[in-house]
Protein backbone atom coordinates (compact mmCIF):
# COMPACT_ATOMS: atom_id res chain seq x y z
CA UNK A 1 0.00 0.00 0.00
CA UNK A 2 1.45 3.81 -0.49
CA UNK A 3 3.18 4.97 2.03
CA UNK A 4 4.84 8.62 3.72
CA UNK A 5 7.41 7.99 6.03
CA UNK A 6 6.84 9.71 9.09
CA UNK A 7 10.01 12.73 8.93
CA UNK A 8 7.86 13.95 5.52
CA UNK A 9 5.51 15.05 8.45
CA UNK A 10 7.78 18.02 9.59
CA UNK A 11 7.63 19.77 6.67
CA UNK A 12 6.00 23.24 7.16
CA UNK A 13 3.40 23.93 4.71
CA UNK A 14 2.53 27.46 5.28
CA UNK A 15 1.16 27.74 2.11
CA UNK A 16 -1.50 25.35 2.61
CA UNK A 17 -4.90 26.72 3.10
CA UNK A 18 -8.86 25.63 2.78
CA UNK A 19 -8.72 25.95 -0.42
CA UNK A 20 -8.21 22.21 -1.63
CA UNK A 21 -11.30 21.60 0.38
CA UNK A 22 -14.00 20.18 -1.81
CA UNK A 23 -16.82 22.04 -0.04
CA UNK A 24 -18.46 22.90 3.49
CA UNK A 25 -17.80 20.95 6.00
CA UNK A 26 -20.30 18.15 7.47
CA UNK A 27 -22.68 19.41 10.13
CA UNK A 28 -21.95 19.01 13.67
CA UNK A 29 -21.10 15.22 14.92
CA UNK A 30 -20.72 13.71 18.17
CA UNK A 31 -16.90 14.40 19.38
CA UNK A 32 -14.86 11.93 20.63
CA UNK A 33 -15.60 11.53 24.67
CA UNK A 34 -11.87 13.16 26.51
CA UNK A 35 -11.72 9.36 27.77
CA UNK A 36 -12.02 7.56 24.91
CA UNK A 37 -8.28 7.50 23.64
CA UNK A 38 -5.69 5.07 24.52
CA UNK A 39 -3.62 4.65 26.40
CA UNK A 40 -6.46 5.71 29.12
CA UNK A 41 -6.01 8.83 30.46
CA UNK A 42 -5.37 9.12 34.34
CA UNK A 43 -8.11 11.68 34.97
CA UNK A 44 -11.00 13.35 33.08
CA UNK A 45 -13.31 15.83 33.54
CA UNK A 46 -15.64 16.33 30.82
CA UNK A 47 -17.74 19.34 30.17
CA UNK A 48 -18.32 22.80 28.81
CA UNK A 49 -18.31 23.50 25.11
CA UNK A 50 -16.37 21.74 22.37
CA UNK A 51 -13.71 23.46 20.21
CA UNK A 52 -13.60 23.06 16.34
CA UNK A 53 -10.82 23.53 14.12
CA UNK A 54 -11.45 26.50 11.34
CA UNK A 55 -9.40 27.86 8.65
CA UNK A 56 -8.53 30.82 11.25
CA UNK A 57 -7.13 28.17 13.73
CA UNK A 58 -3.47 29.03 15.11
CA UNK A 59 -0.64 26.68 17.01
CA UNK A 60 0.66 29.04 19.77
CA UNK A 61 4.00 27.79 21.42
CA UNK A 62 4.43 29.68 24.76
CA UNK A 63 7.06 28.61 27.03
CA UNK A 64 8.54 29.68 30.42
CA UNK A 65 11.89 30.68 28.57
CA UNK A 66 12.94 31.34 25.36
CA UNK A 67 14.24 27.84 25.15
CA UNK A 68 10.86 26.41 26.40
CA UNK A 69 8.91 28.50 23.58
CA UNK A 70 11.33 26.79 21.12
CA UNK A 71 10.90 23.42 21.76
CA UNK A 72 7.50 24.54 21.98
CA UNK A 73 7.27 25.97 18.45
CA UNK A 74 9.01 22.99 17.38
CA UNK A 75 6.61 20.55 18.73
CA UNK A 76 3.95 22.87 17.09
CA UNK A 77 6.01 22.23 13.58
CA UNK A 78 5.33 18.90 14.08
CA UNK A 79 1.40 19.11 15.19
CA UNK A 80 0.76 21.60 12.17
CA UNK A 81 2.28 18.91 9.67
CA UNK A 82 0.30 16.40 11.10
CA UNK A 83 -2.79 18.08 10.62
CA UNK A 84 -2.38 20.29 7.34
CA UNK A 85 -2.87 17.98 4.82
CA UNK A 86 -6.08 16.16 6.16
CA UNK A 87 -7.57 19.48 7.56
CA UNK A 88 -6.73 21.78 4.33
CA UNK A 89 -5.97 24.67 6.97
CA UNK A 90 -2.47 26.53 7.00
CA UNK A 91 -2.05 26.23 10.76
CA UNK A 92 0.21 28.73 11.50
CA UNK A 93 2.75 28.19 14.08
CA UNK A 94 3.72 31.61 16.69
CA UNK A 95 3.99 32.77 19.57
CA UNK A 96 0.86 34.50 21.92
CA UNK A 97 2.68 37.86 22.74
CA UNK A 98 1.05 40.72 21.21
CA UNK A 99 -1.29 38.73 20.01
CA UNK A 100 -4.80 40.05 21.00
CA UNK A 101 -6.66 36.70 20.26
CA UNK A 102 -4.08 34.20 21.89
CA UNK A 103 -6.08 32.87 23.78
CA UNK A 104 -8.75 31.10 20.56
CA UNK A 105 -6.69 28.21 19.07
CA UNK A 106 -3.99 25.79 19.49
CA UNK A 107 -2.00 26.83 22.58
CA UNK A 108 1.01 24.54 23.68
CA UNK A 109 2.55 25.79 27.23
CA UNK A 110 6.22 24.37 27.75
CA UNK A 111 7.84 24.21 31.49
CA UNK A 112 4.71 25.36 33.50
CA UNK A 113 2.05 23.80 35.16
CA UNK A 114 1.58 21.09 38.04
CA UNK A 115 5.03 19.99 39.39
CA UNK A 116 3.00 16.31 39.19
CA UNK A 117 3.18 16.07 35.70
CA UNK A 118 6.79 15.01 36.08
CA UNK A 119 8.89 14.59 32.80
CA UNK A 120 5.92 12.90 30.97
CA UNK A 121 2.90 14.37 32.12
CA UNK A 122 0.81 17.05 30.57
CA UNK A 123 -3.03 18.68 30.83
CA UNK A 124 -4.97 19.06 28.00
CA UNK A 125 -7.93 21.60 28.53
CA UNK A 126 -10.45 22.13 25.89
CA UNK A 127 -13.39 24.58 25.55
CA UNK A 128 -14.81 27.03 23.20
CA UNK A 129 -12.03 29.27 22.14
CA UNK A 130 -9.45 26.20 21.89
CA UNK A 131 -7.15 23.75 22.86
CA UNK A 132 -4.06 24.13 25.69
CA UNK A 133 -2.07 21.71 26.35
CA UNK A 134 0.42 22.29 29.23
CA UNK A 135 3.70 20.41 30.33
CA UNK A 136 6.79 20.71 32.31
CA UNK A 137 8.74 19.16 29.75
CA UNK A 138 8.96 18.63 26.19
CA UNK A 139 8.05 14.78 26.32
CA UNK A 140 5.34 15.77 28.13
CA UNK A 141 3.86 18.09 25.71
CA UNK A 142 4.74 16.17 22.86
CA UNK A 143 2.48 12.77 24.27
CA UNK A 144 -0.17 15.68 24.39
CA UNK A 145 0.04 16.15 21.02
CA UNK A 146 -0.38 12.63 20.76
CA UNK A 147 -3.94 12.13 22.70
CA UNK A 148 -5.17 15.60 21.02
CA UNK A 149 -4.54 13.68 17.49
CA UNK A 150 -7.12 10.67 18.64
CA UNK A 151 -9.44 13.28 19.96
CA UNK A 152 -9.76 14.53 16.33
CA UNK A 153 -11.92 12.41 14.06
CA UNK A 154 -9.69 9.64 12.30
CA UNK A 155 -9.86 10.94 9.13
CA UNK A 156 -7.50 13.61 10.36
CA UNK A 157 -4.24 10.59 9.93
CA UNK A 158 -4.77 10.65 6.16
CA UNK A 159 -2.44 12.43 3.52
CA UNK A 160 -5.08 14.47 2.11
CA UNK A 161 -8.22 17.26 2.56
CA UNK A 162 -10.96 15.39 3.94
CA UNK A 163 -14.31 17.02 4.20
CA UNK A 164 -14.71 16.47 8.73
CA UNK A 165 -15.95 18.91 11.22
CA UNK A 166 -12.66 19.13 13.45
CA UNK A 167 -14.09 19.05 17.04
CA UNK A 168 -12.86 18.24 20.60
CA UNK A 169 -14.99 17.76 23.00
CA UNK A 170 -15.14 20.20 25.99
CA UNK A 171 -13.01 19.31 29.63
CA UNK A 172 -9.58 18.45 30.91
CA UNK A 173 -7.48 15.71 30.87
CA UNK A 174 -4.38 15.50 33.20
CA UNK A 175 -2.51 12.63 32.60
CA UNK A 176 1.21 11.10 33.65
CA UNK A 177 2.48 7.66 33.19
CA UNK A 178 2.08 4.52 35.70
CA UNK A 179 6.10 3.51 34.07
CA UNK A 180 8.76 5.16 33.49
CA UNK A 181 9.92 2.56 30.65
CA UNK A 182 7.38 2.03 28.07
CA UNK A 183 9.16 0.16 24.92
CA UNK A 184 9.17 -2.09 21.90
CA UNK A 185 12.42 -3.90 20.69
CA UNK A 186 12.42 -4.62 16.90
CA UNK A 187 14.80 -7.12 15.64
CA UNK A 188 16.86 -5.94 12.80
CA UNK A 189 19.05 -9.19 12.96
CA UNK A 190 17.12 -12.22 11.78
CA UNK A 191 16.08 -9.46 8.86
CA UNK A 192 17.65 -6.49 8.21
CA UNK A 193 15.32 -3.52 8.14
CA UNK A 194 15.77 -0.45 6.29
CA UNK A 195 16.26 3.36 7.85
CA UNK A 196 12.70 3.87 6.47
CA UNK A 197 10.98 1.05 7.41
CA UNK A 198 12.52 1.78 11.52
CA UNK A 199 11.39 5.62 11.53
CA UNK A 200 7.69 4.36 10.20
CA UNK A 201 7.77 2.17 12.79
CA UNK A 202 9.09 4.92 15.73
CA UNK A 203 6.00 7.34 14.35
CA UNK A 204 3.37 4.27 14.88
CA UNK A 205 4.83 4.25 18.58
CA UNK A 206 5.10 7.68 19.41
CA UNK A 207 1.42 8.10 18.78
CA UNK A 208 0.53 5.43 21.50
CA UNK A 209 2.72 7.37 23.93
CA UNK A 210 5.86 4.46 23.89
CA UNK A 211 8.71 6.61 24.67
CA UNK A 212 11.71 3.69 24.21
CA UNK A 213 12.98 1.71 21.05
CA UNK A 214 15.40 -1.32 21.48
CA UNK A 215 17.12 -2.41 18.99
CA UNK A 216 18.17 -5.66 18.50
CA UNK A 217 21.53 -5.10 16.17
CA UNK A 218 23.20 -8.47 16.66
CA UNK A 219 22.73 -12.20 15.96
CA UNK A 220 23.63 -15.70 14.66
CA UNK A 221 22.33 -14.29 11.19
CA UNK A 222 23.77 -10.90 11.06
CA UNK A 223 25.55 -7.90 12.27
CA UNK A 224 24.33 -4.65 11.43
CA UNK A 225 25.89 -2.04 12.67
CA UNK A 226 29.27 -0.49 11.19
CA UNK A 227 32.33 -0.32 13.97
CA UNK A 228 35.49 0.93 12.39
CA UNK A 229 37.91 -0.95 14.56
CA UNK A 230 36.20 -4.22 12.98
CA UNK A 231 35.06 -3.63 9.84
CA UNK A 232 34.07 -7.24 8.77
CA UNK A 233 31.26 -7.50 11.42
CA UNK A 234 29.10 -5.13 8.95
CA UNK A 235 30.24 -6.06 5.35
CA UNK A 236 30.61 -9.67 6.10
CA UNK A 237 28.82 -10.37 8.91
CA UNK A 238 26.05 -8.20 7.71
CA UNK A 239 25.69 -9.70 4.24
CA UNK A 240 22.61 -12.08 5.04
CA UNK A 241 19.93 -12.87 7.14
CA UNK A 242 17.21 -15.70 8.01
CA UNK A 243 16.73 -17.35 4.78
CA UNK A 244 19.65 -16.08 2.73
CA UNK A 245 19.12 -13.00 0.67
CA UNK A 246 21.22 -9.90 0.97
CA UNK A 247 20.85 -8.76 4.55
CA UNK A 248 22.37 -5.24 5.17
CA UNK A 249 23.88 -2.95 8.09
CA UNK A 250 23.35 0.95 9.11
CA UNK A 251 26.36 2.98 8.48
CA UNK A 252 27.08 5.10 11.53
CA UNK A 253 25.83 8.31 9.52
CA UNK A 254 22.67 6.18 9.22
CA UNK A 255 22.40 5.12 12.71
CA UNK A 256 22.85 8.27 14.13
CA UNK A 257 20.12 9.42 11.56
CA UNK A 258 17.96 6.72 13.47
CA UNK A 259 18.56 7.94 16.86
CA UNK A 260 17.67 11.68 15.78
CA UNK A 261 14.84 10.62 14.38
CA UNK A 262 13.75 9.17 17.64
CA UNK A 263 14.87 11.60 19.84
CA UNK A 264 12.82 13.92 18.08
CA UNK A 265 9.35 11.56 18.71
CA UNK A 266 10.78 11.33 22.26
CA UNK A 267 12.02 7.69 21.93
CA UNK A 268 15.22 6.40 23.48
CA UNK A 269 16.92 4.51 21.43
CA UNK A 270 19.24 1.69 23.31
CA UNK A 271 21.12 -0.47 21.11
CA UNK A 272 21.75 -4.42 21.75
CA UNK A 273 24.89 -6.33 20.87
CA UNK A 274 23.90 -9.87 22.12
CA UNK A 275 26.88 -11.37 23.64
CA UNK A 276 28.20 -13.91 24.32
CA UNK A 277 25.97 -16.55 22.35
CA UNK A 278 23.85 -15.44 19.64
CA UNK A 279 27.07 -14.83 17.98
CA UNK A 280 27.62 -16.60 15.20
CA UNK A 281 27.45 -13.42 12.40
CA UNK A 282 30.58 -11.94 14.50
CA UNK A 283 32.68 -15.20 14.79
CA UNK A 284 32.05 -16.06 10.87
CA UNK A 285 33.53 -12.00 10.63
CA UNK A 286 36.61 -12.78 12.59
CA UNK A 287 38.09 -15.99 13.16
CA UNK A 288 40.58 -15.04 16.41
CA UNK A 289 36.99 -14.92 18.26
CA UNK A 290 36.91 -18.50 17.84
CA UNK A 291 38.44 -20.57 20.75
CA UNK A 292 39.85 -23.05 17.67
CA UNK A 293 40.96 -19.65 15.47
CA UNK A 294 38.27 -21.66 12.74
CA UNK A 295 35.30 -19.50 10.94
CA UNK A 296 32.12 -20.49 10.61
CA UNK A 297 30.12 -20.26 7.83
CA UNK A 298 27.89 -17.42 8.00
CA UNK A 299 24.57 -18.98 9.38
CA UNK A 300 20.61 -18.70 8.09
CA UNK A 301 18.80 -20.47 9.99
CA UNK A 302 16.57 -20.10 13.33
CA UNK A 303 17.97 -22.50 15.98
CA UNK A 304 19.56 -20.83 18.69
CA UNK A 305 21.72 -20.95 21.27
CA UNK A 306 25.39 -23.10 19.59
CA UNK A 307 27.51 -20.23 19.19
CA UNK A 308 29.97 -18.45 21.66
CA UNK A 309 32.51 -16.08 22.19
CA UNK A 310 35.51 -17.64 23.16
CA UNK A 311 35.63 -16.32 26.86
CA UNK A 312 39.16 -17.27 27.94
CA UNK A 313 40.77 -15.37 24.99
CA UNK A 314 42.00 -11.69 25.38
CA UNK A 315 40.82 -10.84 22.09
CA UNK A 316 37.45 -11.32 22.97
CA UNK A 317 37.64 -8.28 25.17
CA UNK A 318 39.63 -6.10 22.68
CA UNK A 319 36.50 -7.29 20.50
CA UNK A 320 33.58 -6.38 23.49
CA UNK A 321 35.86 -3.19 24.45
CA UNK A 322 36.19 -1.46 20.70
CA UNK A 323 32.47 -2.20 20.24
CA UNK A 324 30.83 -0.84 23.07
CA UNK A 325 33.20 2.35 22.40
CA UNK A 326 32.20 3.11 19.08
CA UNK A 327 28.40 2.30 19.87
CA UNK A 328 28.26 4.14 22.67
CA UNK A 329 29.66 7.04 21.72
CA UNK A 330 26.77 6.95 19.11
CA UNK A 331 24.47 6.58 21.24
CA UNK A 332 23.21 9.32 23.47
CA UNK A 333 20.47 7.74 26.05
CA UNK A 334 21.27 5.93 28.79
CA UNK A 335 21.85 2.30 28.73
CA UNK A 336 23.65 -0.38 26.52
CA UNK A 337 22.08 -3.91 26.02
CA UNK A 338 24.70 -6.98 26.11
CA UNK A 339 22.31 -9.30 25.97
CA UNK A 340 22.90 -12.44 27.48
CA UNK A 341 20.18 -14.68 26.71
CA UNK A 342 20.22 -18.83 25.53
CA UNK A 343 24.53 -18.62 26.21
CA UNK A 344 24.01 -22.93 26.14
CA UNK A 345 27.25 -23.20 24.46
CA UNK A 346 28.83 -21.24 27.13
CA UNK A 347 29.80 -23.16 30.30
CA UNK A 348 28.35 -21.19 33.61
CA UNK A 349 31.53 -20.67 34.96
CA UNK A 350 33.08 -18.39 31.13
CA UNK A 351 29.25 -17.14 31.49
CA UNK A 352 29.89 -15.30 34.78
CA UNK A 353 33.40 -14.14 33.89
CA UNK A 354 32.56 -12.98 30.93
CA UNK A 355 29.65 -10.89 32.66
CA UNK A 356 31.65 -9.32 35.00
CA UNK A 357 33.96 -8.17 32.31
CA UNK A 358 31.41 -6.72 29.88
CA UNK A 359 29.45 -5.20 31.99
CA UNK A 360 32.34 -3.33 33.50
CA UNK A 361 33.21 -2.42 29.96
CA UNK A 362 29.67 -0.75 29.16
CA UNK A 363 30.52 1.24 32.48
CA UNK A 364 33.79 1.90 31.63
CA UNK A 365 32.00 3.97 28.64
CA UNK A 366 29.35 5.87 30.56
CA UNK A 367 26.32 3.63 30.18
CA UNK A 368 24.40 1.45 32.21
CA UNK A 369 23.88 -2.41 31.59
CA UNK A 370 21.04 -3.29 30.25
CA UNK A 371 20.83 -7.57 29.46
CA UNK A 372 17.80 -10.32 29.15
CA UNK A 373 17.33 -11.83 32.42
CA UNK A 374 19.94 -14.80 32.73
CA UNK A 375 22.12 -11.86 33.51
CA UNK A 376 20.63 -12.29 36.94
CA UNK A 377 22.46 -15.60 36.85
CA UNK A 378 26.07 -13.88 37.34
CA UNK A 379 26.41 -10.56 39.10
CA UNK A 380 24.37 -7.92 37.83
CA UNK A 381 26.27 -4.30 37.52
CA UNK A 382 25.18 -1.90 40.38
CA UNK A 383 21.96 0.13 38.44
CA UNK A 384 21.36 -3.01 35.49
CA UNK A 385 18.55 -3.28 33.90
CA UNK A 386 17.48 -6.98 33.62
CA UNK A 387 14.20 -7.63 30.95
CA UNK A 388 12.40 -10.31 31.81
CA UNK A 389 11.33 -12.89 28.88
CA UNK A 390 9.81 -15.90 31.02
CA UNK A 391 6.30 -16.96 30.56
CA UNK A 392 3.72 -17.78 32.80
CA UNK A 393 5.39 -21.55 33.17
CA UNK A 394 8.43 -20.11 34.08
CA UNK A 395 9.69 -22.21 36.56
CA UNK A 396 9.90 -21.11 40.43
CA UNK A 397 13.75 -21.62 40.63
CA UNK A 398 14.19 -19.22 37.41
CA UNK A 399 11.53 -16.74 38.86
CA UNK A 400 13.36 -16.38 42.36
CA UNK A 401 16.70 -15.86 40.51
CA UNK A 402 14.91 -12.63 38.94
CA UNK A 403 13.60 -11.77 42.87
CA UNK A 404 16.71 -12.05 43.92
CA UNK A 405 18.35 -9.63 42.39
CA UNK A 406 15.51 -7.25 42.41
CA UNK A 407 15.62 -7.13 46.02
CA UNK A 408 19.65 -6.48 45.24
CA UNK A 409 18.97 -3.68 43.16
CA UNK A 410 18.53 -4.62 39.80
CA UNK A 411 15.58 -3.55 37.81
CA UNK A 412 13.25 -5.20 35.79
CA UNK A 413 11.70 -4.42 32.63
CA UNK A 414 9.22 -7.06 32.18
CA UNK A 415 8.43 -8.67 28.38
CA UNK A 416 7.04 -12.32 29.15
CA UNK A 417 7.11 -14.09 26.15
CA UNK A 418 3.32 -15.36 25.80
CA UNK A 419 1.68 -12.34 26.70
CA UNK A 420 3.47 -9.39 24.63
CA UNK A 421 6.32 -11.09 22.47
CA UNK A 422 4.61 -9.59 19.23
CA UNK A 423 5.86 -12.47 17.26
CA UNK A 424 3.77 -14.86 18.37
CA UNK A 425 0.79 -16.24 16.14
CA UNK A 426 -2.59 -15.07 17.65
CA UNK A 427 -4.26 -18.27 16.84
CA UNK A 428 -3.06 -21.24 14.53
CA UNK A 429 -4.53 -19.95 11.16
CA UNK A 430 -2.15 -17.02 11.56
CA UNK A 431 0.14 -16.85 8.45
CA UNK A 432 3.21 -15.27 10.30
CA UNK A 433 5.28 -16.23 13.51
CA UNK A 434 5.58 -18.35 16.13
CA UNK A 435 4.05 -20.59 18.92
CA UNK A 436 6.90 -21.58 20.96
CA UNK A 437 5.91 -19.61 23.64
CA UNK A 438 2.03 -20.25 22.82
CA UNK A 439 -0.86 -18.46 20.96
CA UNK A 440 -0.96 -14.88 21.78
CA UNK A 441 -4.82 -13.40 21.01
CA UNK A 442 -5.01 -9.75 21.84
CA UNK A 443 -7.41 -9.81 25.18
CA UNK A 444 -4.43 -12.04 26.68
CA UNK A 445 -1.42 -9.81 25.66
CA UNK A 446 -3.70 -7.31 27.84
CA UNK A 447 -5.28 -8.99 30.45
CA UNK A 448 -1.87 -8.87 33.08
CA UNK A 449 -0.61 -6.31 35.77
CA UNK A 450 3.28 -5.98 35.00
CA UNK A 451 3.05 -4.33 38.63
CA UNK A 452 1.94 -8.00 39.93
CA UNK A 453 3.60 -10.03 37.77
CA UNK A 454 6.35 -11.48 39.62
CA UNK A 455 4.42 -10.48 42.75
CA UNK A 456 4.14 -14.65 43.66
CA UNK A 457 8.73 -14.50 43.41
CA UNK A 458 8.74 -11.40 45.95
CA UNK A 459 9.12 -8.37 43.45
CA UNK A 460 7.63 -5.60 44.13
CA UNK A 461 6.15 -3.03 41.49
CA UNK A 462 9.22 -0.59 42.80
CA UNK A 463 11.34 -3.21 41.12
CA UNK A 464 9.86 -2.70 37.92
CA UNK A 465 11.18 -0.14 35.55
CA UNK A 466 8.45 -0.70 32.64
CA UNK A 467 7.23 -3.04 30.51
CA UNK A 468 8.78 -4.04 26.91
CA UNK A 469 6.79 -5.66 23.39
CA UNK A 470 9.96 -7.37 21.52
CA UNK A 471 8.84 -8.24 17.81
CA UNK A 472 11.89 -10.99 16.34
CA UNK A 473 11.81 -11.50 12.90
CA UNK A 474 12.87 -15.19 12.16
CA UNK A 475 9.16 -14.70 9.89
CA UNK A 476 8.76 -10.75 9.41
CA UNK A 477 10.74 -8.82 6.72
CA UNK A 478 8.44 -6.36 5.19
CA UNK A 479 6.39 -3.52 7.20
CA UNK A 480 2.67 -4.85 6.62
CA UNK A 481 4.18 -8.05 8.52
CA UNK A 482 5.45 -6.02 11.15
CA UNK A 483 2.18 -3.69 11.49
CA UNK A 484 -0.19 -6.99 10.99
CA UNK A 485 2.18 -8.68 14.41
CA UNK A 486 2.34 -6.03 16.53
CA UNK A 487 -0.99 -4.03 15.95
CA UNK A 488 -2.95 -3.99 17.70
CA UNK A 489 -1.47 -5.96 20.34
CA UNK A 490 1.21 -3.38 21.12
CA UNK A 491 -1.50 -0.61 21.90
CA UNK A 492 -2.56 -3.15 24.68
CA UNK A 493 1.33 -2.77 25.99
CA UNK A 494 1.00 0.96 25.76
CA UNK A 495 -1.90 0.86 27.90
CA UNK A 496 -0.55 -1.24 30.71
CA UNK A 497 2.89 1.09 30.39
CA UNK A 498 1.06 4.69 31.03
CA UNK A 499 -1.99 3.96 32.22
CA UNK A 500 -3.58 3.49 36.03
CA UNK A 501 -4.21 -0.36 36.83
CA UNK A 502 -7.57 0.73 38.25
CA UNK A 503 -8.47 1.46 34.40
CA UNK A 504 -7.26 -2.04 32.96
CA UNK A 505 -10.77 -3.93 31.58
CA UNK A 506 -11.13 -5.75 29.02
CA UNK A 507 -14.41 -5.53 28.11
CA UNK A 508 -13.84 -0.99 28.06
CA UNK A 509 -10.91 -1.58 26.54
CA UNK A 510 -11.64 -3.62 23.50
CA UNK A 511 -14.21 -0.85 22.55
CA UNK A 512 -11.37 1.84 22.92
CA UNK A 513 -8.89 -0.52 20.81
CA UNK A 514 -12.42 -1.05 18.37
CA UNK A 515 -12.39 2.52 17.88
CA UNK A 516 -8.72 2.59 16.67
CA UNK A 517 -9.45 0.65 13.77
CA UNK A 518 -10.52 3.64 11.92
CA UNK A 519 -7.59 5.68 12.80
CA UNK A 520 -5.39 2.42 12.12
CA UNK A 521 -6.55 2.32 8.70
CA UNK A 522 -6.60 6.25 7.89
CA UNK A 523 -2.57 5.64 8.85
CA UNK A 524 -2.33 2.98 6.11
CA UNK A 525 -1.47 0.58 9.15
CA UNK A 526 -2.18 -3.42 8.15
CA UNK A 527 -3.15 -4.58 11.42
CA UNK A 528 -4.86 -7.97 12.49
CA UNK A 529 -8.55 -7.62 12.96
CA UNK A 530 -9.05 -10.16 15.71
CA UNK A 531 -12.48 -11.48 16.24
CA UNK A 532 -12.38 -10.17 19.84
CA UNK A 533 -12.58 -7.11 18.77
CA UNK A 534 -16.03 -4.68 18.14
CA UNK A 535 -14.52 -3.58 14.97
CA UNK A 536 -16.88 -0.55 13.32
CA UNK A 537 -18.28 -1.94 9.73
CA UNK A 538 -16.60 -0.87 6.91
Amino acid sequence: MPRVVGSLLLVVAAGVSSIGATGPAPGPAPARPLDQVVPAPERVRPGGSPYTLTPATRILADGASRADTREAARIGSYLAGLLRPSTGYALPVGEPKGDRNARDGIRLRLGTGDRNLGTEGYRLESGRHGVTITAREPAGLFHGVQTLRQLLPAPVEKRSTQRVRWTVAGGTITDTPRFAYRGAMLDVSRHFLTVDQVKLYIDQLALYKINTLHLHLSDDQGWRIAVDSWPRLATYGGSTQVGGGPGGYYTKAQYRDLVAYATSRHLEVIPEIDMPGHTNAALASYAELNCDGVAPPLYTGTAVGFSSLCVPKEVTYDFVDDVVRELAALTPGRYLHIGGDEAHATSHADYVAFMDRAQAVVAKYGKTVAGWHQITGATPAAGAVAQYWGYDATGSAERAQVAAAAKKGTRLVLSPADRVYLDMKYDRSTPLGQSWAGYTEVDRSYDWDPGTYLAGAGVPESAVLGIEAPLWTETIATSDQMEYMAFPRLLGVAELGWSPAASHDWDTYKLRLAAQGPRMTALGIDYYRSPLVPWPAG
